[in-house]
């Protein structure tokens, strides 16, 4: 059973009214895939031949480094899409394996289904091309993110992103567990990392705020990662 009011905030959906969206999907064919917890969704590499939309549950994207090193990407939580950038072009294929969090389910569109309701909805195209776009500079940023080869430099430029030009302190809303698969790394490496941090007066810890006292010091962490 699709829940159509949180369909229509997916950001291929975003726009449509629910009974647009109901209309629609009634118009293609598409199935309703069930995962459980712990379960495999996909493989990386794994050839993209649908449109596939988280509608209930949460799944996580990983990828695995040539030492075997699994690193977190991103949970993908209701009602957004998987690797929908991918559904065409040469390389059509899932950058990363897909994982559920938790008994999840997917609304799983064929692609010739899909390319069916681009045509009979413009929502759903100029949503579908600024869903791709975003796409691409989330995985941008994070191709840069990882690129840097030290714990500190990681932190440090997260910080800095989070709190941005106008602020000098960052509220923590991850776990350390949650922050450490985002960088890739254990988390007492993370933690031992935010010690000496804040040893070296980089940073500053109360509870969940993160105050940075020296901008210029962190980028400099930034450079030499």
């Amino acid at each position: 059973m699709i829940d159509y009011q949180l369909l229509t905030l997916c950001p291929v959906f975003r726009g449509i009214s629910e009974t647009e969206a109901e209309k629609l999907l009634k118009q293609i064919h598409f199935q309703i895939k069930k995962f459980s917890k712990n379960e495999v969704v996909v493989v990386a590499g794994e050839r993209v031949t649908n449109l596939n939309i988280v509608i209930s549950g949460s799944v996580r994207g990983e990828m695995i480094d040539y030492s075997g090193k699994t690193i977190k990407i991103e949970d993908v939580e209701a009602p957004k899409p998987l690797a929908a950038a991918f559904l065409f072009g040469q390389e059509n294929k899932f950058p990363v394996t897909v994982t559920a969090n938790q008994n999840s389910q997917i609304l799983s569109i064929p692609v010739a289904e899909f390319l069916k309701l681009l045509q009979l909805n413009s929502f759903l195209l100029r949503n579908y091309l600024n869903s791709i776009s975003s796409r691409a500079q989330f995985l941008s940023q994070k191709l840069h993110f990882l690129s840097f080869k030290t714990i500190k430099g990681k932190v440090a430029h997260f910080l800095l992103q989070q709190a941005g030009d106008k602020f000098h302190s960052v509220e923590l809303n991850n776990t350390q567990q949650q922050l450490a698969d985002l960088f890739g790394v254990t988390r007492p490496s993370l933690a031992r990392v935010f010690g000496e941090m804040q040893k070296e007066g980089l940073i500053s810890i109360s509870a969940k705020t993160v105050t940075l006292p020296d901008k210029a010091k962190l980028s400099e962490l930034i450079n030499h990662a």
